[in-house]
């Protein structure tokens, strides 16, 4: 396996529960970009500029939050260990950032089970005192889901690529997700820890089909400072469907490699209450 990285990317790796990556500020020329790889069993190579930036990024994997200057990046995708870019499975393709805007990109299935990706903004406002906020985002091979939050929906008929976000008391959120219409779950239950001026998002990913839903949750800090505050972030997996054990993903810190999943041909999508 080959570990070239291209010259003046800064790489780290951590693997631990949870994952907590630097402090990052959004200012009004630049944008932080985060990745999520939700695409189960499907390591690809990251070529950013005609440079291999990322190499084997793996399923479960999150890049970022990156400070990355406002514009344009050309990103293509290959198999494992292709010599260079010249034959990229999926792109080229122009990833364009706004500044002052917080964005999770995430390359994921979609409902009928083909690779794709969707660009979120993350909703970095302001929250009230003692409140967080929850995000949730469908991007598993799966039907229309609702949100359990300890056996109660809180979110009905969310379907993939599609987000519902929850300004809450900060708490722990026992939550699950079952298919439209019932209360059996197909993920979790799960503890959510939602804290104060915390944005958590969690993720429903995998594959109904295959048996490997799970949820990934990532964390932005700083909600309750002003907008130009510094944000940070954490990722990790915290429910598995099946009789594998809970397991948290590693991640992995880069510059200009979460440009992944910008080459799957992702969409904007906006928060849906």
């Amino acid at each position: 396996m080959r570990k070239t990285i291209a010259a003046g990317i800064a790489v780290g790796v951590v693997a631990a529960v949870g994952f907590i990556t630097p402090a990052s500020a959004i200012s009004s020329t630049t944008a932080d970009l985060s990745v999520l790889h939700a695409v189960p069993d499907t390591p690809v190579d990251v070529y950013v500029n005609g440079d291999l930036t990322l190499d084997d990024f793996q399923p479960g994997d999150l890049a970022g939050p990156l400070d990355l200057p406002a514009g344009d990046y050309v990103v293509a995708i290959t198999a494992p260990d292709a010599a260079d870019d010249s034959a990229p499975v999926i792109g080229p393709i122009t990833l364009t950032l706004a500044a002052n805007t917080s964005y999770t990109a995430v390359a994921h299935l979609d409902e009928a089970g083909a690779p794709t990706a969707t660009l979120f903004t993350n909703d970095i406002s302001t929250t009230a005192a003692g409140e967080g906020r929850l995000t949730v985002r469908h991007v598993a091979a799966a039907p229309a889901v609702d949100i359990l939050a300890g056996g109660t929906p809180v979110v009905e008929d969310l379907t993939n690529p599609n987000e519902a976000t929850l300004n809450l008391a900060a708490g722990v959120v026992p939550a699950s997700v079952a298919l439209a219409g019932t209360t059996d779950p197909v993920i979790g239950p799960a503890d959510v820890d939602v804290q104060e001026g915390v944005l958590t998002i969690v993720y429903a990913w995998g594959s109904a089909a295959d048996a490997n839903l799970a949820l990934a949750v990532q964390t932005i800090t700083g909600l309750h400072s002003s907008p130009d505050s510094v944000n940070s972030g954490s990722a990790g997996l915290v429910a598995e469907n099946g009789p594998a054990p809970i397991v948290w993903g590693i991640g992995i810190i880069l510059a200009l490699g979460a440009a992944v999943a910008a080459a799957m041909g992702f969409r904007s999508v906006r928060s849906r209450g």
